[in-house]
């Protein structure tokens, strides 16, 4: 029978014939079938529909929901001054300065209207226009899908005179909303357990949280976002402010680089229905960094919103082109390509009903507002170059260097298609037999010596080795061209088999796990530093979805008797000394330190570093884009200052330095 026909007779009744079997169907499929899912229970039931995953994303999912409402009133002008703690035991509080969730009895439902807010689905002010013109929330689903995911909820409500107070067990109030005292301010604290029963951690990430919350506060000008951890033994902190709104942001994104016009140019204007605020600014980089917001929701995969800026950029730019004497020196257009090199730019709209691409709301499909975003970016920008002459001519000899690098870069794919026609992949690649790439792995080894015993150790159905070998081009300090040029890096690139850059395409990388394996000395970690560098301007996605590792080899082998122990740090060498020490002399135990993986012969590589059952490999993870952004440029880049200061300011913590 086909996968996709449905028949709701049981198998063992298949061989029955004629009206017999209709019969038989409708008697088994009664009222008793349909299952009914009261209140919340469709949420505990199906979380995944809800927050999107029980996994990292959903838990902190639940923190958004929250905080949405927050930030509904400060849209609407209600609240400055919202504060996110992560208590012990991985305990939620978020507290916010708005005018309370109303407590009154509901018209409809004859409870306190806060009790129909934490316990129905979509429930609250975001469905009646005249409460919240513009609201956010990643899924919309409200505060009452935390309350069913929580194993407890907590909400005490300040509507003056009166405090409010109600809590709940999996979504169930324990008792109707009291009065618990008086009040003279307005607010809301909603303090939340993660249910652990559904959700598959409740281990709330700092850094995912300030970066979400960093955004807001850019998005929000003179809103005051805090984020505490609470659960070490020092409280760390971060308060986000910003007067300048995204204005500030370009600020801080462009804080390393040196940018080839003073000021960010910020606009906002209203068209429509529309909310717009877009600002720029361009940097003496190769890259590009855009971030596009709707209703302060980051939309990671545009839209209609960052096509409408794109063609008007486009278009406002080569008007400029004509009028400009630089038109004599390059006499073709520029295309949309030619214009993202060094450009750091924020669009944020607000609009009344977005209508998103898909549940994870990554990309805005409203067509109208691509004409409204590229009318008002060609008018006002226009408008300020012909102002601004100086300006405009700095950001056009860069857009001209762009364009003759991008057709540098298309002869050289050219060329790089050409010679790998029928070639196939780079000679010193060792592939695995296996295809399915959820199931491959790549060891990217520094060295032909390690590569060797890498080759002879590895598990070759699954287990790819590729050996890199001399000096590595620091990506961060090159254009696009010469990394496809780069004889170090062709290999890397090839192997992979997803392209590079703004062709880089995630749905075709042939290995899930791109290890990197690398001696533990400063070499190593310079080579797994340029690695990095390289995946994270021309290959991001595989640190957003978590495909690149660290092999994590030891540093000494010790033996004791017969016996052989590994210590991947100090602190293990030091831990199996004390044990094993008193059975002998301390002093004759024999410690072999590894200098480097060649020194491993095959045996000894795939029993410590390679075999998965027993190795330790560390994941890189992509929590904070913006924070990384400015380390990769600070410690990569061109400016020496802001390196130098960073080195001064943290060379104190420095715990093991290898020279």
């Amino acid at each position: 029978m086909d996968d996709n026909t449905f028949s709701p007779v049981p198998s063992d009744t298949a061989t029955n014939t004629g009206s017999t079997n209709s019969k038989r169907g409708a008697s088994d499929y009664t009222a008793d079938n349909i299952q009914v899912l009261k209140g919340l229970e469709a949420v505990r039931k199906r979380p995944g529909m809800y927050i999107g995953s029980t996994g990292p994303e959903g838990l902190h999912h639940l923190v958004y929901e929250v905080t949405d409402n927050s930030i509904d009133e400060a849209m609407a002008g209600y609240c400055d001054q919202i504060s996110v703690t992560i208590e012990a035991g991985n305990v939620i509080r978020v507290e916010d300065n708005g005018r309370g969730i109303p407590t009154e009895l509901h018209p409809g439902e004859h409870i306190s209207t806060l009790e129909v807010v934490l316990t129905q689905l979509h429930a609250g002010g975001k469905f009646d226009n005249t409460s919240y013109k513009v609201s956010g929330g990643l899924h919309g689903v409200g505060i009452s899908v935390v309350n069913a995911l929580s194993e407890w909820l907590e909400v005490t409500v300040h509507r003056p005179p009166s405090i409010f107070y109600q809590t709940y067990r999996k979504g169930i109030p324990t008792a109707p909303v009291a009065v618990i005292g008086e009040t003279n301010k307005s607010g809301t604290v909603v303090r939340f357990k993660p249910d652990t029963t559904i959700l598959d951690s409740d281990n709330f990430s700092f850094g995912i949280l300030t970066e979400r919350f960093r955004e807001l506060a850019f998005l929000n000008k003179g809103l005051q976002i805090s984020v505490t951890d609470g659960r070490g033994e020092t409280p760390r902190e971060q308060v986000f402010h910003y007067e300048g709104g995204i204005g500030s942001f370009i600020t801080h994104l462009n804080a390393s680089k040196k940018a080839v016009h003073p000021e960010p140019i910020y606009f906002e204007g209203l068209r429509d229905d529309v909310k717009l605020e877009i600002a720029l600014q361009y940097n003496d980089r190769y890259d590009e960094v855009l971030y596009t917001f709707v209703n302060n929701i980051n939309t990671r995969e545009g839209g209609t919103h960052l096509a409408g800026f794109r063609s008007g950029l486009t278009r406002m730019m080569n008007e400029q082109l004509k009028k400009s004497k630089l038109s004599k020196k390059f006499e073709e257009t520029f295309a949309g390509d030619d214009l993202k090199e060094g450009l750091t730019a924020v669009i944020s709209i607000k609009l009344p009903d977005p209508q998103f691409e898909g549940q994870t709301k990554m990309k805005l499909g409203n067509p109208r507002v691509q004409g409204i975003v590229a009318s008002f970016v060609y008018e006002r920008f226009n408008d300020y170059f012909d102002e601004h002459p100086a300006i405009i001519e700095t950001i056009l000899e860069k857009a001209i260097m762009a364009a003759k690098a991008r057709f540098a870069a298309r002869d050289a794919r050219m060329r790089i298609r050409k010679n790998s026609e029928g070639a196939g992949l780079p000679g010193k690649l060792a592939d695995c037999a296996e295809k399915d790439p959820a199931k491959c792995e790549i060891f990217i080894v520094e060295g032909d010596s390690a590569g060797g015993s890498a080759k002879q150790g590895r598990d070759r159905q699954i287990q790819a080795i590729l050996p890199l070998w001399g000096k590595m081009l620091n990506v961060e300090k090159a254009r696009e061209e010469r990394v496809l040029g780069n004889e170090k890096l062709q290999p890397i690139i090839a192997s992979l088999g997803a392209g590079l850059g703004a062709h880089f395409e995630i749905d075709k990388v042939r290995y899930h796990k791109v290890i990197i394996m690398a001696d533990a000395d400063v070499d190593g970690s310079h080579i797994r530093t340029l690695l990095l560098t390289f995946f994270f301007r021309y290959m991001r996605p595989l640190l957003e979805k978590g495909y690149v590792y660290f092999a994590m080899p030891p540093l000494y082998k010790i033996t004791v008797g017969k016996k052989s122990f590994y210590a991947y740090d100090e602190e293990a060498r030091e831990q199996i000394i004390e044990e094993y020490g008193s059975s002998t002399d301390a002093q004759k135990i024999p410690i072999q330190r590894y200098k480097g993986l060649g020194e491993m012969n095959p045996d000894q590589l795939w029993e410590t570093t390679m075999n998965p059952e027993t190795r330790s490999l560390t994941q890189v993870t992509l929590e904070d884009a913006f924070e990384a952004d400015r380390v990769f440029t600070m410690l990569m880049g061109e400016e020496v200052e802001p390196r130098k200061n960073f080195i001064e300011q943290n060379a104190l913590y420095v715990s093991n330095l290898d020279v």
